[in-house]
């Protein structure tokens, strides 16, 4: 800080000067002419438009009374104008590349010892980090830190739940004490498994003409180590130094690291200190104009100004520290990244195999969306044909449903069946379920009105038959003998495997909300905060987010001309993550890869919202003392690889407990999956929280779906008797 203040005080002469010019003359003539032809040239225009644009009236708004032919310029009048400060007006894209270049930004957080501090920091390739040299300034300071994305309010002005990643130092670590950055690689999944590729990156350019004298810039920040915040066209830029440049913005301590974007949200500094208002002594001042003392804290400052260094410089630099191998591979990515924001960045594999099917379309092999049209291929794969117009579609031989057209329910979907295919399983004795494609809608918009009539359907038949239930169990497990708890547990698991017929591909919004996870007041309830939803709302909302993820599925196509099997899965996962369903597979989809029939199977699905679900992650389940300190959230409590549920302990126990038993050695091998050792702490849930009428209700209508049962629904008893130990992947 005392450096740039130093810098700042030296060059109060040239700032006078550049003030006076462009009060008097304006933007085209305070910065060296080399350097504002190069920004005009950035633009798109020339120094003619630019003049013409400057001898128009001052009330001229949107260019609309200039004589000029603009395309004869190549160039934007209105950003022209307002570049030169003769126009507030901007397109509303510029809320939009913002929305998107602060994904890419989080607060770093270093620990050490009992202490710790914060900063600002943004990805710059899909594994690299940049941020002051001062936030981290060595690899092993590095090492003992994380950054938090989405550590910010949501649209509602409720905290996002953040996602933390570590970061790595052993990969990438590059710092510059004078130029004050540091550059380190991050962990490619979070602390509770999430992917980093959705959070992007900001691109840099070494190219000169990004921002001159007079230009306005934003800054996004975590100012003070506080939810992000953005300093927004107010600040003008006042000096442009060989390696620095000087603004009048609003920062603060924690901002240290942030980017400052010009108006196209191009990086063009690196925020790294303040130059706070002195008396005549040299002693900083605070906000109310008394002489700041250490014990204020830095945040009661009276900021004057702020310091960051050209981006421009920054990367000269790191292109002349010498390395090579992997690390020199992965300081090449900052370079080749590209012009222009991503949500999603996605390094294609070399393509896979695959054939041209038709016009528009192509064939490749690999993981899937739901709502892709895909068919059984030979070699036991799956080939996935992917028009550039998504649509699903059913065998009009079999049945047709138009808008508003009830039809009975087709055959079961076969046990073969891929995820995402079309088609609903059958539910016997219950009527009037929409299936299939209905004409002229998009998929969503299929799901969204077959699951509002299965909805209809619900309510039209009775919530829980106990004596026809109790029939259907008696049968079940009519060949079921208790022995030797190992062998109590095989004859259980043929038993659910052998009459696990039906698999439904994922899809929440088409059985689990109008009908599986129904409460008996007709309600959902979300299984960890309890908190109650109607059927409508979840399923309209996840039909919403259908729709996203087609959409932005269709654009990912349209971008990548031969996505291979890595590419799709990598795409499938972003979209997973940027855009969940609300409802929780209570043994995470990580810990079985996301495959079917693990992923469909109704057993271990519920209703939650879509906030408890990033909550909880993919974190194993967890009692706390009621004395620990740890993350409290309307979900439940939390801590890296614990988690503790405020509601559904039972529930979620016996659901964990069926999966162990129908799919024995999936789970349990790796330490942030179920350990054996927490066998104990499932049981005990299990036996406190006893069997409900949602719970059977549950099981007898999963039964009718997929013809299998939960049997600690049906026999509570029988988790004595269980060797569930013996379910492991080292088990017996």
């Amino acid at each position: 800080m005392k450096q740039a203040r130093d810098r700042y005080e030296m060059r109060a002469a040239e700032r006078s000067r550049n003030l006076r010019v462009l009060d008097r003359r304006g933007i085209l003539y305070a910065d060296a002419p080399e350097r504002v032809e190069k920004r005009l040239a950035r633009l798109g225009a020339d120094r003619a438009l630019a003049t013409a644009i400057e001898q128009t009236p001052t009330a001229a708004t949107t260019g609309s009374s200039l004589e000029l032919a603009p395309d004869s310029f190549g160039a934007d009048v209105l950003g022209l104008e307002r570049l030169m400060g003769r126009n507030d007006l901007i397109g509303v894209g510029f809320l939009e590349a913002g929305f998107l270049a602060a994904r890419s930004i989080g607060r770093v957080t270093v620990r050490a010892g009992g202490g710790g501090h914060h900063g600002t920091g943004f990805l710059i390739s899909p594994t690299l980090l940049m941020t002051n040299n001062h936030v981290l300034r060595t690899a092993d300071e590095a090492g003992n830190g994380v950054i938090e994305f989405n550590f910010q309010a949501g649209l509602d002005g409720q905290p996002l739940l953040p996602v933390v990643f570590r970061l790595e130092p052993h990969r990438f670590f590059v710092t510059d004490q004078a130029l004050d950055f540091s550059v380190v690689a991050v962990a490619q999944r979070s602390q509770d498994g999430q992917p980093l590729t959705p959070f992007g990156r900001l691109p840099l350019k070494e190219a000169e003409g990004k921002v001159i004298l007079g230009e306005i810039v934003n800054i996004i920040q975590h100012p003070n180590g506080e939810p992000k915040q953005l300093a927004l066209r107010e600040n003008k830029v006042v000096d442009l130094l060989d390696e620095f440049v000087h603004y009048e913005t609003d920062t603060a301590p924690g901002s240290s690291g942030s980017p400052v974007f010009n108006d196209q949200w191009e990086v063009v500094a690196l925020h790294h200190a303040g130059v706070p208002r002195t008396d005549e002594h040299g002693k900083p001042l605070a906000v109310d104009g008394s002489v700041w003392e250490p014990s204020m804290g830095e945040q009661r400052l009276d900021w004057k100004a702020n310091e960051g260094i050209r981006i421009s410089r920054v990367l000269g630099a790191l292109r002349q520290v010498p390395m090579s191998g992997p690390a020199a591979a992965l300081r090449e990515e900052i370079f080749a990244a590209g012009a222009s924001l991503h949500t999603v960045e996605v390094s294609p594999p070399p393509p896979a195999p695959g054939t041209t099917n038709g016009v528009g379309h192509q064939s490749v092999t690999g993981l899937v969306p739901d709502g892709a049209v895909q068919q059984p291929a030979p070699g036991g794969t799956v080939r996935l044909s992917v028009p550039l117009n998504i649509t699903l579609s059913v065998d009009p031989a079999t049945f047709q449903a138009q808008a508003g057209t009830t039809v009975a329910a087709p055959a079961p979907v076969p046990a073969t069946a891929p995820p995402g295919l079309t088609g609903l399983a059958g539910l016997p004795g219950l009527p009037g379920i929409a299936v299939g494609h209905i004409d002229g809608q998009s998929p969503a918009e299929n799901d969204l009105a077959a699951a509002l009539v299965n909805l209809a359907a619900a309510r039209a038949r009775p919530y829980y038959d106990a004596a026809a239930d109790r029939t259907a169990r008696d049968a079940y497990y009519a060949d079921i003998r208790t022995g030797s708890p190992a062998a109590l547990r095989r004859a259980l698991t043929e038993l659910l495997e052998t009459t696990h017929e039906n698999r439904p591909a994922y899809k929440p919004m088409r059985m689990l909300y109008p009908w599986v996870d129904l409460h008996p007041d007709e309600q959902l309830r979300s299984i960890y905060s309890g908190k109650d939803f109607t059927p409508e709302e979840l399923i309209e909302a996840d039909a919403a987010v259908e729709a996203a993820r087609i959409g932005r599925w269709q654009e990912f196509l349209l971008h990548e001309s031969a996505p291979g099997p890595g590419a799709l899965e990598a795409e499938f996962d972003a979209l997973e993550a940027a855009l969940p369903f609300n409802c929780e597979h209570v043994v995470p989809q990580s810990w079985f890869a996301k495959k079917e029939p693990m992923r469909g199977d109704l057993h271990h699905l519920f209703a939650c919202e879509s906030a408890c679900n990033s909550f909880r992650g993919n974190i194993p389940y967890f009692d706390f003392a009621e004395s620990e300190e740890v993350v409290r959230h309307s979900c439940g409590r939390r801590e890296p690889l614990k988690f503790e549920p405020s509601a559904g302990k039972g529930p979620v126990a016996r659901a964990t407990l069926y999966f162990l038993l129908r799919y024995p050695g999936f789970i349990g091998d790796e330490a942030r999956e179920l350990q054996r050792e927490r066998l104990d702490l499932l049981l005990s849930w299990h036996a406190a929280d006893a069997v409900s009428e949602y719970e059977r209700h549950r099981n007898a209508a999963i039964a009718e779906i997929q013809g299998n049962r939960n049997p600690l629904i049906d026999h509570p008893e029988w988790a004595e008797e269980i060797d569930f130990a013996g379910a492991w992947p080292d088990g017996g």
